[in-house]
């Protein structure tokens, strides 16, 4: 089975990108680990959630290697509906959790396995339309721009075959053209991972936290001043190199609306 991936294919950025978010959804799984769930009985689901994440990455990382690249179309958009899953959960038990409702049954019972997730739309909507992460929706989404629409009707479009082109690109042993796949699909996953990056952020600022503050305490040492709101360096990392490098629009209103010190 000879492939027909060119060097130019083989060489492309979107492997050292994947690696990049790859690297950190693996770090952060274990940082949130630290941080105690509130609104269901499982207290660190999130943590699986995220690490899930990963994997999703790993799998498309590998299909594109193998150069099936409609696959890796196809697992994007299960990446996108994942992200949306994560931010839902989040905010909805942020809005519903209280000492009234300690557990919040739509997501304890998700978690559960005993209630499906509303569709889709639903949970988007819930997201579009949260005030907690209101401000930074505004620059998500500029009135009349429908960037984040299209990426998804892309996806969906590799994912369905509405077009026979899109089945051809999952054959890697035929000479077609499939730079201008591979480049617009770099840029998609880009683009996810910078919304996921900042909406999370957002909600859970004490995320951003570097283990120093509690490793200290956990020395029974006292912690060096302000280190509670130093920043781990894998988020400072790639909030540089991604974040402020392809949206410094979105970078600055994250800084400004946290007290960690992110550079």
């Amino acid at each position: 089975m000879k492939s027909m991936l060119s060097k130019e294919y083989t060489e492309h950025s979107i492997f050292l990108e994947l690696e990049q978010y790859i690297n950190f959804y693996e770090s952060l799984s274990f940082s949130v680990l630290k941080w105690v769930n509130v609104g269901t009985k499982s207290i660190n689901y999130e943590t699986y959630l995220i690490s899930s994440l990963k994997s999703t990455l790993e799998s498309i990382k590998k299909l594109l290697e193998f150069g099936t690249i409609n696959d890796a179309y196809a697992l994007t958009r299960k990446y996108y509906d994942s992200i949306i899953v994560h931010i839902y959960t989040s905010l909805y038990i942020i809005e519903f959790h209280s000492l009234e409702n300690f557990i919040v049954d739509k997501i304890n019972n998700w978690l559960q396995g005993k209630e499906k997730l509303p569709d889709y739309k639903t949970m988007n909507s819930f997201i579009r339309n949260n005030k907690k992460i209101e401000n930074v929706n505004k620059i998500l989404f500029p009135k009349n721009d429908k960037n984040y629409t299209n990426i998804r009707q892309k996806l969906n479009d590799h994912t369905h075959y509405n077009y026979f082109k899109y089945m051809m690109l999952n054959d890697y042993q035929i000479n077609i053209p499939r730079m201008d796949a591979l480049e617009n699909l770099n840029t998609y996953l880009r683009e996810i991972f910078i919304k996921h990056f900042i909406w999370m952020f957002i909600i859970k600022d004490n995320w951003l936290m570097a283990d120093d503050y509690t490793d200290y305490l956990e020395m029974k040492m006292t912690p060096p001043h302000n280190s509670e709101y130093w920043v781990a360096p894998f988020i400072q990392n790639i909030f540089e190199e991604i974040i402020k490098k392809y949206r410094p629009d979105l970078a600055t209103e994250l800084k400004q609306s946290t007290l960690m010190e992110l550079k």
